[in-house]
């Protein structure tokens, strides 16, 4: 699709009533040109490809109204002395440099960051500290994302989010369930008390308002489950962890800390987390005149039935799909 028809397609979106455009995920490591990296490709041309689409991206941005321009690279190497480390960095900091120049004044770059994978030497921005350190370097418009499936076995991503909340660099998350690497299962699945703690430094730094500036968004795969009811399902569980989180004793806890009292300081959140909120949950819906039973009210619509029916001949996805 060429330049044009895109941002064509995005204004028509954004004239349509109740629709709004989040982030503008770029894409940099799909074509074959990126096999040795996008922006950090030693090939000049192939840098100039990339970041060429990162400055597309921003002119969608402008088009559609977007805030977020969300930033992941596969960049990498599988080899030692495949590429130099250091000038691979350099590279990067320029193309990023450049399309932060290009922001808007109400616009931002949000940097993910990826553990390894499909690169297994060295990635170019493998975790959180390389991700801050560059958007130190660039200024107030470039925060981190964190995708909670990112990170190394026994990773405490709690502290991940409370530094960046401290500095004021965390821009956004990508919610998802990891068990071995980066699973992308649904929000919640493996480790709901992660979640819980997560959404408790949140919680705790008063960061679950707009003005924060937090953009909580899901980054999943649904190869074997039906995508929209494990989209619902995801939403809860980031729900039903946001409550319980809301539910912390933030008095007691902090009276805890400061005696010194370590079960009683732990007491305060097992409480909270053991807390069963989805009846609470369901009467907060009751009152926004919503269906209490998310799951039950998607199934009794039949649009399930509805998109199957029309996309008979079609290719699905995955199993789920």
């Amino acid at each position: 699709m060429g330049q044009g028809r895109r941002l064509r397609g995005a204004r028509q979106v954004r004239g349509r009533p109740g629709v709004g455009i989040g982030a503008i995920n770029a894409n940099v490591f799909q074509d074959d040109d990126y096999k040795l990296g996008s922006v950090t490709n030693p090939d000049p041309a192939v840098r100039r490809k990339a970041t060429d689409h990162l400055l597309e991206c921003v002119d969608i941005m402008d088009a559609t109204g977007s805030r977020d321009l969300k930033l992941w690279f596969s960049d990498g190497t599988n080899y030692p002395g495949q590429d130099s480390i250091r000038a691979r960095q350099d590279r990067l900091a320029e193309a990023l440099r450049e399309v932060y120049d290009r922001l808007g004044d109400h616009q931002r770059m949000l940097l993910e960051y990826k553990l390894f994978e499909p690169a297994f030497y060295t990635t170019d921005v493998p975790d959180w500290g390389t991700s801050y350190a560059h958007c130190i370097e660039l200024g107030p418009k470039a925060t981190v994302c964190i995708d909670t499936g990112h990170h190394a076995p026994g990773t405490n991503i709690e502290f991940i989010v409370a530094f960046l909340l401290r500095a004021g660099k965390l821009g956004a998350f990508d919610f998802n369930s990891r068990f071995y690497a980066d699973d992308d299962l649904m929000v919640g699945a493996a480790d709901p008390f992660q979640l819980f703690r997560i959404m408790h430094e949140i919680v705790s730094a008063d960061a679950l308002g707009e003005d924060a500036g937090i953009a909580f968004m899901l980054d999943q795969c649904h190869n074997i489950e039906p995508k929209i009811p494990a989209i619902i399902r995801s939403v809860m569980n980031v729900q039903e962890a946001t409550a319980k989180a809301l539910l912390v004793d933030a008095d007691a806890l902090a009276a805890a800390q400061r005696a010194g009292d370590v079960l009683g300081a732990n007491a305060a959140l097992m409480d909270a987390y053991n807390t069963d909120v989805r009846p609470l949950l369901r009467e907060v819906r009751e009152e926004m005149g919503l269906d209490p039973d998310p799951m039950a009210a998607y199934a009794r619509s039949g649009y399930a039935e509805k998109i199957v029916a029309e996309r008979v001949g079609g290719e699905q996805a995955g199993w789920g799909a």
